[in-house]
């Protein structure tokens, strides 16, 4: 398994109604946490891009167990536990401190931008992988 941590403080902006975080940013943190793996890895996204693949997100999960709130610290927890073939799957935690907040994943297929068609996992971005999983 490969992981890493991001911290981030929740602006009021993106709390509700219900003064805890809107659910749909919880994908947004994800967001995060995926894009900071991936730089951990030694790859931006835009890196990813130029070496002409992209990672559509094909199915996303959260499950909520406690409210997050405005001004709370979290730290999103982004890991691979697996090596990645035709898709790749993310797993999420959101903390607060020790407490687990939500958990989720997002699953993403490597498409090839010339002939936009799903393709397996680029050697480029296994070599990234090797020897962290």
């Amino acid at each position: 398994m490969y992981s890493i941590k991001t911290a981030i403080r929740v602006r009021y902006a993106e709390t509700d109604q219900m003064h805890g975080v809107y659910n749909g940013r919880y994908f947004e943190y994800f967001e995060v946490g995926r894009a900071e793996l991936m730089r951990s890895l030694g790859m931006s996204y835009r890196e990813f891009e130029d070496a002409g693949f992209l990672l559509p997100l094909t199915e996303a999960y959260a499950k909520y167990i406690r409210q997050v709130h405005y001004d709370d610290v979290i730290e999103v927890h982004a890991m691979l536990k697996g090596a990645p073939q035709a898709r790749l799957r993310i797993d999420y935690e959101i903390l607060r401190g020790t407490e687990k907040m939500t958990e989720g994943f997002t699953v993403h297929s490597f498409i090839d931008i010339r002939s936009g068609r799903p393709v397996r996992a680029p050697k480029m971005f296994l070599d990234l992988l090797d020897g962290k999983l």
